[in-house]
């Protein structure tokens, strides 16, 4: 039968715990003899000596291989969205055109913008009407396109692709609807986009859409842009490609 182990008190307890601390036979600290701690610390010292030295060339390899004027990875470039927003001018430019720009000769080694001013939104510019016609029953609805690098849109015939807006809730709740610019285009002036760091001082081009509603009706209106390589019926990407929105008349 088995001996039971002679269980220990607290003094040899601490006594073992002091011999682990210091070994006075063989002049180890906590398991280890001064030479094995110089031996293990310098083991330490190199690995993470090489692990830092690695980590810092993979961060250099990355950002020298990175182009700070176009991302390598841009969310939703297939199509653009839209959203509300102003603009003030910039540069002129020629207009029906791609404006395209293989040098940096704008200054501070950029690259130049096109004009956009506040007039072209003609009566939805807030020029003569402060209030974009929300005081009445003729809303202005200001749309941009996102910004997205190198997109040239194209509808196709070689024009350039305009703003279609329609009536989702029935015909009835509106009366008339006006688009500014003209037709609803987005010139092709605009396009390219460079990026913020080539173009610092570009504007988006915007349409705005003057909407006559018939009093105490609402209308949900779906707009979007006419081009051939702007998608906008993707089950995945419901607002992909255009924006919906509700306008109602109040008393």
């Amino acid at each position: 039968m088995a001996a039971l182990k002679e269980k220990r008190t607290c003094g040899q307890r601490c006594e073992d715990f002091g011999r682990f601390v210091w070994n006075s036979d063989t002049g180890a600290v906590f398991g280890r003899t001064p030479e094995k701690w110089v031996y293990i610390s310098l083991y330490y010292v190199a690995f993470y000596v090489i692990m830092t030295g690695l980590f810092c060339l993979a961060i250099w390899t990355l950002m020298y291989t990175l182009d700070p004027y176009t991302p390598d990875y841009q969310d939703r470039l297939t199509s653009p969205a839209y959203n509300d927003t102003s603009q003030q001018s910039n540069h002129n430019c020629t207009r029906g055109e791609y404006f395209k720009q293989e040098k940096f000769e704008a200054p501070h080694h950029t690259k130049y913008s096109c004009r956009f001013t506040q007039s072209m939104l003609g009566r939805c510019s807030g020029l003569d009407d402060p209030t974009f016609g929300y005081n009445g029953t003729t809303p202005c609805v200001i749309i941009k396109m996102n910004r997205i690098i190198n997109f040239l849109p194209n509808n196709g015939t070689g024009m350039a692709p305009h703003l279609n807006c329609t009536i989702l809730s029935g015909h009835e709740n509106i009366d008339m609807m006006e688009y500014f610019p003209t037709n609803g285009t987005f010139d092709l002036s605009y396009f390219p986009y460079y990026g913020k760091l080539a173009q610092p001082t570009y504007v988006n081009p915007l349409v705005a859409v003057k909407f006559h509603l018939v009093k105490e009706r609402e209308a949900k209106i779906q707009c979007r842009v006419v081009a051939h390589n702007i998608a906008y019926q993707d089950s995945y990407e419901p607002y992909q490609g255009k924006v919906v929105f509700l306008l109602k008349a109040l008393k």
